[in-house]
């Protein structure tokens, strides 16, 4: 690439932070032409060239990045005389051409419209409702988890593969047609990450990569989580960037689905995001409704925190801290904290 070249893409980087600041302010534009329009057609293709692979390309492409990274580092900036004005314009201009691309593959999407305008329900609630809605789901997953175990103590273990689990979230998400119409997830490109490893230490359950609208799900997480995180980062493929929209398409979708083993994950999922909430709401009361739960749902709960207790390091918190601020650069205030909207959603769709 000619230096030439280099310095119009470095100038330009700030002048995509602009544009993107302005279309921020016009989430209508963005849903109707970006999120329902141009997206829609651009996420397909890439599912259709990359859907097919049986690997991720989209880690594999992560790999390269990483070496072209060493390398760079090695060659430019690790020696004696470094070429500054050079290596700016190296850095400048490679911002720029990957700031470009994840906005114009997926990234506008975080600007569009609100999930709850696009459903047409509120996003508030009170504490009462906070408490109709889980009673509601407790009782939905009490009774999900005797139908599957008859012993209240024993946890459900989902007896599916993750491939099988991939699949069935194809036609789960046809299940929504009628409550999301914009929802159809075709072609299917979700697959074991072959990151999977450091991905549970830097403590996710998996990931979208922007470039080539591929689902990456860690394979080492329970199976348990499997129904909930394929379809989270189905959300993600289909223009919900955000991650409490996700989140609250996950349980839609999952608790709707014709699989009961999929409806207790899904249930138990949302119920999780409610008594969060609550506990930090209504310690004394969100209590009692966790005794309410049979032991069997509970030890669930106690599965999943055992498994990433098990992977905890001292790198972790950098990571989550640094998704922390990518997801506050990218319209979530809340970062990580995005328990309140998620709810909001969970409890306004499911009160009546």
């Amino acid at each position: 690439m000619q230096s030439r070249t280099k310095l119009f893409l470095t100038i330009l980087f700030p002048i995509q932070i602009i544009v993107i600041k302005i279309f921020s302010f016009f989430p209508e534009f963005v849903e109707r032409f970006y999120s329902n329009g141009i997206f829609v057609y651009t996420s397909k293709i890439l599912r259709y060239v990359f859907g097919w692979l049986p690997f991720s390309f989209g880690d594999i492409l992560y790999c390269v990045l990483i070496v072209l990274l060493i390398r760079f580092l090695i060659l430019k900036v690790f020696k004696k005389g470094v070429p500054w004005k050079e290596v700016g314009l190296d850095v400048g201009a490679t911002i720029s051409i990957i700031y470009a691309s994840f906005h114009m593959l997926w990234g506008m999407n975080y600007y569009r419209l609100p999930l709850h305008e696009i459903l047409k329900i509120d996003d508030q609630y009170t504490e009462s409702e906070l408490i109709k809605v889980s009673e509601k789901l407790i009782t939905q997953a009490n009774s999900l988890h005797a139908k599957l175990e008859s012993n209240d103590s024993l946890s459900i273990q989902i007896p599916y593969t993750k491939e099988e689990i991939f699949q069935k979230s194809v036609p789960a998400y046809d299940q929504l047609n009628g409550i999301l119409p914009t929802l159809n997830y075709e072609p299917k490109s979700i697959k074991r990450s072959i990151l999977s490893l450091p991905l549970t230490y830097m403590g996710f359950s998996g990931y979208l990569n922007p470039l080539t609208n591929e689902a990456q799900v860690n394979g080492l997480i329970l199976d348990y989580k499997a129904p909930t995180t394929s379809c989270h980062e189905e959300a993600h493929q289909l223009g919900f960037a955000k991650e409490n929209e996700a989140n609250f398409i996950a349980a839609l979708t999952t608790m709707n689905y014709n699989d009961i083993y999929f409806n207790y994950s899904g249930t138990t999922f949302a119920l999780k995001f409610c008594l969060n909430d609550l506990y930090r709401r209504n310690e004394e009361k969100a209590i009692c409704l966790i005794e309410e739960l049979r032991p069997g749902i509970r030890k669930n709960y106690r599965e999943v925190n055992e498994f990433w207790e098990s992977y905890e390091n001292p790198l972790e918190p950098i990571f989550k801290g640094t998704y922390d601020k990518y997801l506050k650069a990218n319209n979530q205030p809340d970062g990580m904290d995005t328990y309140s909207y998620v709810v909001a959603l969970l409890v306004n769709y499911y009160k009546n």
